[in-house]
């Protein structure tokens, strides 16, 4: 790393230094991670780019060219992307999700059985697109392994991108199952998002992917964050692991013959796009900016004051409303917005920040957060999955602001 000027931006040079040899040392070493990529910007400057470990198993050193499977940071990104489309007054917040995907009018509500065989009851409220951004639809991940739900997700295969369902296809068999919860009463990680992309479709009239490069990617100067990676960049994109019980960790998607070189069968707007550590700097930057980068307005002012509130019901937090085993958050002190999770009380989540603080991870490790008090953010970029193994977050988090002056 060099080039940058921590102390005019606030920092202490010496104890932001200790962040690359703690990486090295406790992750890298130890073999918990083959790479690791961190950047750090506060008022649209870096004020640190670290790159450690091997792209390939046995090839190049990670640089900034990079590419990385982002997963759930595709979530802000297709979060802005209906955004704007609110913006146009083509859809709003309390629209419910059946006038745009009819395929989910009156879905009830589970209350026993197993697929094949429900026992439901209808929903005390429609599902609205503020359910979809805030995660209180009533639906899940098949990850979750919670309920008889989850369970018919795994059994269907709703989740798998690559040779698995279209996107209207999935948008269909969920549609005919029910829902956990009436829509507003819980909070459960899901594929919420996923839905909100096809969303995204039918307002537009445009193929997910399209909407996103000629609206967002293609203005923001972020030429390197797609579906599916073009075959003159498909040397740049790693490895990608897996930490299993049985062998540690093993390989998952090799980047040489990636599945992430075909055309995905599903545009997941829920955790499908492939990135660079620099193109989400530009899309953190672009929101620390208020919706505006280089002259190009992605959103208004306004439209991201509004993202990075918290919208959980009677201003919960995940503490009282979560039902998610898994998330890309804690819970103490967490709100979610429209997109992102948010930091309503600091003391109760244990780490240094910021009140209004709002951002999110991937399953493959990578994590990003926004600071619109100290005007900081941060990109950290691996590929294992699952996030849950690490408590890389947290540490990157307090080594950041311990260096903040």
């Amino acid at each position: 790393m060099t080039g940058y000027a921590p102390e005019a931006l606030g920092f202490d040079a010496s104890r932001l230094a200790r962040i690359e040899p703690y990486l090295r040392e406790r992750y890298l070493d130890s073999g918990l991670l083959p790479n690791c990529q961190l950047l750090i910007a506060r008022g649209g400057e870096i004020v640190h780019f670290s790159h450690q470990g091997l792209a390939r198993d046995g090839g190049s050193p990670v640089d900034e060219t990079s590419l990385y499977r982002i997963a759930s940071m595709t979530k802000p990104i297709t979060s802005i992307a209906f955004m704007m489309l609110v913006e146009e007054a083509k859809v709003a917040l309390d629209t419910p999700v059946h006038r745009i995907l009819p395929e989910f009018k009156n879905q009830p509500v589970f209350t026993g059985g197993q697929h094949g065989a429900w026992q439901t009851r209808p929903a005390a409220q429609p599902m609205r697109m503020i359910d979809l951004l805030r995660h209180t639809s009533g639906l899940t991940y098949g990850f979750q392994e919670r309920t008889p739900i989850d369970a018919a997700y795994r059994d269907l295969k709703l989740e798998r991108w690559h040779g698995g369902l279209t996107l209207d296809e999935f948008v269909a068999e969920l549609g005919k199952l029910p829902l956990e919860f009436s829509p507003g009463d819980e909070w459960n990680y899901s594929v919420s998002t996923d839905v909100l992309g096809a969303v995204v479709q039918r307002v537009s009239g445009q193929a997910l992917d399209s909407f996103l490069r000629e609206r967002i990617f293609a203005p923001l100067g972020m030429n390197d964050t797609f579906f599916q990676v073009p075959d003159d960049k498909l040397h740049r994109l790693t490895d990608c692991y897996a930490i299993t019980a049985e062998k540690g960790r093993v390989m998952y998607d090799a980047g040489a013959a990636s599945a992430w070189a075909k055309p995905p069968a599903q545009l997941s707007g829920g955790g499908g796009l492939v990135s660079t550590s620099l193109d989400y700097h530009r899309f953190c930057q672009m929101c620390l900016n208020g919706g505006v980068l280089d002259g190009a307005r992605i959103v208004s002012r306004k439209t991201l004051d509004l993202m990075t509130r918290n919208h959980l019901p009677g201003d919960s937090d995940l503490a009282s409303m979560s039902q998610s085993l898994f998330s890309e958050t804690t819970n103490a002190g967490t709100g979610f917005g429209l997109g992102f999770a948010v930091t309503m009380n600091v003391a109760k989540t244990l780490l240094p920040g910021s009140e209004g603080e709002y951002y999110w991870g991937g399953m493959f490790s990578t994590a990003f957060f926004i600071d619109p008090v100290e005007r900081l953010h941060m990109i950290f970029m691996t590929q294992v999955s699952p996030s849950s193994a690490f408590t890389i977050r947290r540490e990157l988090k307090t080594l950041i602001y311990s260096a903040l002056v």
